[in-house]
């Protein structure tokens, strides 16, 4: 990515924050739509101004690999001239067909066999497949492009609407999709570094080139085990892939040559390397700058995978001067074969699906693939998944990457035979800067810090020209910043750190007033980032307050307050609920993924061998190289068996427990290696999903129950296959754990099974107490004298009020206007309901001191004002607003409980604010007014709150319902008052409904039509 010209407000100046997608406007992280406006907002009358920032539309979030990533392209509307499509063929492809054609004999393998890809029988199949294709493309009069037979039955093409109107009618064909883009899932802070140079051809890597001695081969290396990466290509002459190996048994595959990649770069260590570009140049036109045709990796992302799942151990690894110690891949044994489907970060489905088809073909046994879509997957069964599929039934094992999103209901990869990676913190890699005032703040660094003495601090906008944006430390004045500490707010880390090097700064912190996520990189200069909006606000008061005697003492190292602890979910990582099937539970597990340092490649690396990356990206290969051990160990092992022991055997991470963001939990190999039990889903069911169109999952044999959107008026009843997969018989115990108010129970208890044998139990699930519209978590494990196998369950029933999120922040749906309210069941039946009638908004008037014009907020912050409210038990809601009739004045809203922020309403265009919480936990919640802008010194607002008892018996209104309701409709109601209400008052209410004596919680009403809802 380059950097522009484009200017953009402050505010909105975050760029893994608030998301640009192609055409689809932006998504702020709790999931509301906002709008976005150019140009600059002052900051202080005194000349402080945020000013411009150079890179932000450019930002592509899953993508950049930190690096180069493009941007994500959604192609939903038909085009309405020629366009690329993948086209599925009706028949099963090779990996897949169990016969029945006459002459033609079965290719799918049997369980626990490998597929023969170049078999008599899969070349007459193949060549029948051909036949089939041909007459299809004839028909529509269709040249075919990419040809697919062996994960998947069809081919791609540039089709005109006419011909895919004659596909889409042709019986022989499943389905024609139009191709769409995807990226690498790899995190980076800001803007990505510049495009890569291109490189000078390389000789091969030398033969027999001796690493530092590792353990012995063998399968618990992953000796044997191909793991195909799906990527950007390899840097072949990287110490971790120098050792000449012999092709394993049933390898097909082959070494594809290009610009610099030469056939002796194949060495056995690397064995088998292709790359696919077909789609990307009909649909570009042309690779992107810095990039070739050929499996060499000019960007680093799939270098540095394939490294973390097979890498070979390599000692005393040097980055820009800097010992970072030994590292290895997971399976350091385990050969690799590339797939280079990616250009510049980014690729399209029809070319991947090409990699994959020739990855089963080539006989690899477990696949990597660290790409997927911003926001995550907004469809069931797309042609990448389906290639997955039949890849999974072939025999190979499917890590993916789970997404770099941030919040809920944004996993990618999300099918049920597919492996689906988090990402975890497992290295703290800490900074500390002390300011003049003793005030401690730890982030994040993997550089050195100077230590010592604290140095003067200074504000890059005090340093530099206003309209050069020095406020992000572009166009800083040397003389000013010479020898100090320079503060600037994020923007491309890379372009900043150059910035205050070339001016002779001492040290860069960095900050990001909207918050930020998490995620280093070294930048061979003393950085220190602070990710967060309260550190952010922290340090930019500070400056404010010290503009010039600030100082600051920086050191590397912290007290691990800046994550919860280790291992811990990473902040970047997309969570749970799958928001395309309600019955799965994503991700399935975390692992590693900050500041993994692996091999890259040095032109898209600033020359390096070897970088720090952060991503769930790098968390998938962990999984990859896992599984190739557990192949390797268990040659007998089904995909599915590899996936439940990596999944049942998890341990939890620090700062949660939750399935919807951990999964089952962090990755825990040694475990895995002995299991116990497996629990894996029918190759038939598996299919039978595959082909739904609305698949849900709950009944899959996985090893995990997720009840998203269940009817809470039913009993839910499932059953679970335990299969011994250990040496001799165990009796196993089932026990709940959480849950709260759920009514479980596991049928029979106690079950004992001989090794090799099933046992199925019945599971039985009732809301019971738990709460309607909410998430209640827990686990069932079955425990032996040397085993248990843990399934975690994540439920939530649905009352009037679905979501695809989990339920943090903004819990869509609760507040409406009572002459329009609007509900939508969970459940089909008779309903009725009460209120607690009408209740007026109490308004205080109150002055306060202004501080910085377009500041950053922070409790202690000049030009906040704080407000408790005690909330008692049984309140249904606390909302709390703000107005001022001051037109110069933008007023911001923070609702606290305690320290933990639950409300921000924070729009730049309007001082009328609301925060409010829907069935509030007890306790003194505090309401932080913050003047924002300002062009006086004090600023007169007033502030509103309610706080709604469920109890309450309020001015009587009359509930207005419907006799009966259907699940999945959207039935209106109102809410009358009964007599009269003092006119310009805002008055509150709490609805409640019930359904056959079940009581569901309803909406706080307002008699008040707000413009934003």
């Amino acid at each position: 990515m380059s950097t522009s010209s484009t200017r953009r407000r402050r505010g909105l100046a975050i760029p893994l924050l608030v998301l640009t997608l192609a055409g689809a406007g932006t998504v702020a992280t709790a999931g509301t739509a906002s709008a976005v406006s150019s140009g600059s907002t002052r900051v202080a009358d005194s000349g402080l101004d945020f000013g411009p920032a150079k890179n932000r539309d450019q930002v592509d979030l899953t993508g950049g690999g930190g690096r180069t990533g493009k941007s994500d392209t959604k192609q939903k509307s038909t085009p309405t001239g020629p366009a690329r499509y993948v086209v599925e063929l009706a028949e099963d492809p090779v990996s897949t067909y169990t016969g029945g054609i006459s002459g033609l004999a079965r290719t799918r393998p049997a369980a626990g066999k490998r597929l023969e890809p170049h078999s008599a029988a899969a070349k007459a199949y193949r060549q029948h497949l051909g036949v089939q294709r041909g007459a299809v493309a004839e028909a529509a009069k269709v040249k075919v492009d990419q040809v697919y037979t062996t994960a998947f039955d069809g081919f791609s093409a540039t089709l005109t609407p006419a011909q895919v109107d004659a596909l889409k009618r042709d019986k022989r064909v499943r389905s024609v999709t139009a191709s769409q883009a995807f990226s690498i899932n790899q995190a980076a802070p800001g803007e990505a570094a510049p495009t890569p140079t291109p490189a000078a051809p390389t000789t091969a890597a030398t033969a027999g080139v001796q690493t530092p001695a590792g353990s012995k081969p063998g399968s618990d290396t992953g000796a044997g085990i191909v793991i195909g990466v799906l990527d950007s290509g390899i840097w072949p002459d990287s110490p971790s892939f120098a050792r000449t190996m012999p092709a394993p048994a049933g390898w097909h595959g082959t070494c594809q040559t290009g610009y610099a990649f030469v056939v002796e770069h194949c060495n056995g260590k690397i064995v088998g390397a292709r790359y696919f570009a077909d789609t990307y140049l009909a649909v570009a036109g042309g690779l992107p700058e810095g990039e070739y045709l050929s499996p060499r990796d000019m960007v680093g992302h799939g270098t540095h995978t394939a490294s973390t799942a097979a890498g070979l151990p390599v000692e005393n690894v040097t980055i820009s001067g800097r010992d970072f110690g030994s590292i290895s891949g997971v399976a350091p044994d385990a050969q690799i074969a590339v797939y280079k489907v990616l250009w510049g970060g980014s690729g399209y489905d029809a070319d991947i699906i090409a990699g994959i088809d020739a990855a089963v073909a080539d006989g690899v046994q477990v696949l990597n693939y660290s790409i997927g879509k911003q926001l995550g997957d907004w469809e069931p069964n797309t042609p990448i998944g389906t290639a997955f599929l039949n890849a999974t039934l072939a025999g190979v094992f499917v890590s993916a990457s789970a997404g770099n999103d941030g919040f809920s209901g944004a996993i990618s990869n999300a099918q049920p035979w597919v492996t689906t990676v988090g990402a975890a913190v497992t290295n703290v890699n800490e900074g500390t800067v002390q300011l003049g005032n003793s005030t401690k703040i730890v982030g994040a660094s993997l550089d050195v810090l100077p230590g010592g003495r604290p140095r003067p601090l200074v504000f890059g906008e005090q340093a530099g020209a206003l309209e050069d944006g020095s406020a992000y430390c572009y166009g800083l004045d040397r003389a000013k910043v010479k020898d100090k500490v320079v503060a600037c707010a994020l923007d491309n880390p890379y372009d900043q750190v150059a910035e205050a090097r070339a001016n002779g700064a001492a040290a860069l912190i960095l900050f990001d007033p909207l918050g930020n996520f998490r995620v280093n990189s070294i930048y061979d200069f003393p950085v220190l980032y602070l990710n967060t909006k309260e550190q952010a606000g922290k340090i930019f008061n500070y400056l404010m307050r010290h503009p010039t005697d600030g100082t600051a003492l920086l050191t590397s190292g912290g007290d691990g307050s800046s994550v919860p602890g280790v291992p811990s979910v990473a902040d970047y990582s997309s969570t749970g609920p799958d928001k395309t099937h309600n019955g799965l539970m994503k991700p399935d597990l975390v692992a590693p993924g900050s500041d993994i340092i692996a091999a890259v490649s040095p032109p898209g690396n600033f020359g390096r061998q070897y970088d720090a990356y952060s991503g769930t990206s790098m968390a998938a290969p962990h999984v990859a190289g896992a599984a190739a051990i557990l192949r390797a160990e268990h040659p007998d092992w089904s995909p599915g068996a590899v996936a439940s022991a990596l999944r049942t055997t998890a341990t939890d991470t620090v700062g949660t427990d939750n399935p919807l963001a951990q999964g089952s939990g962090m990755l825990a190999l040694d475990r895995a290696e002995d299991p116990g039990l497996v629990i894996e889903p029918a190759a038939a069911d598996l299919i039978a999903f595959g082909a739904a169109a609305q698949p849900d999952g709950r009944e899959l044999n996985l090893p995990s129950i997720s009840l998203r959107e269940y009817d809470g008026t039913k009993q839910v009843t499932l059953t679970r296959k335990l299969t011994n997969v250990g040496g001799k018989q165990e009796t196993y115990r089932a026990a709940i754990t959480g849950l709260p108010g759920m009514q479980v129970s596991v049928t029979p208890k106690v079950v004992t099974v001989p090794p090799g044998k099933t046992a199925t139990v019945t599971i039985t699930l009732r809301r019971g107490s738990a709460p309607w519209d909410r998430y209640v978590t827990g686990a069932i494990t079955w425990r032996s004298d040397a085993h248990q196998v843990r399934v975690p369950v994540a439920a939530r029933p649905w009352g009037i009020s679905p979501r695809i999120y989990d339920d943090n922040l903004e819990e869509f749906g609760r507040v409406v206007n009572g002459a329009f309210g609007v509900m939508e069941p969970g459940f089909t039946g008779k309903i009725s309901g009460r209120s607690t009638g009408y209740t007026p908004m109490r308004w205080d008037s109150y002055s306060m001191p202004t501080g910085v014009n377009g500041g950053v907020f922070d409790p202690d912050a000049l030009g906040v004002r704080a407000h408790t409210f005690t909330v008692p038990a049984g309140s249904a809601g606390i909302v709390v607003q703000t107005a001022t009739d001051d037109p110069n004045t933008n007023l911001d809203l923070w609702l606290y409980k305690g320290d933990k922020l639950v409300y921000r309403s924070a729009a730049d265009w309007h001082s009328s604010e609301r925060a409010w919480v829907f069935m509030p936990e007890a306790g003194t919640y505090t309401a932080y007014v913050f003047a924002q802008a300002s062009s006086s010194p004090a600023v007169d607002y007033r502030l509103g709150h309610v706080i709604l008892s469920r109890d309450g018996h309020y001015a009587p209104a009359t509930l207005e319902l419907p006799a009966r309701v259907e699940r999945g409709t959207t039935p209106s109601y109102k809410l009358r008052p009964d007599a009269p209400l003092e006119e310009n008052v805002e008055y509150w209410a709490y609805t409640e409904f019930s359904t056959n004596g079940e009581v569901i919680p309803g909406h706080l009403a307002s008699t008040t039509q707000y413009f934003w809802e």
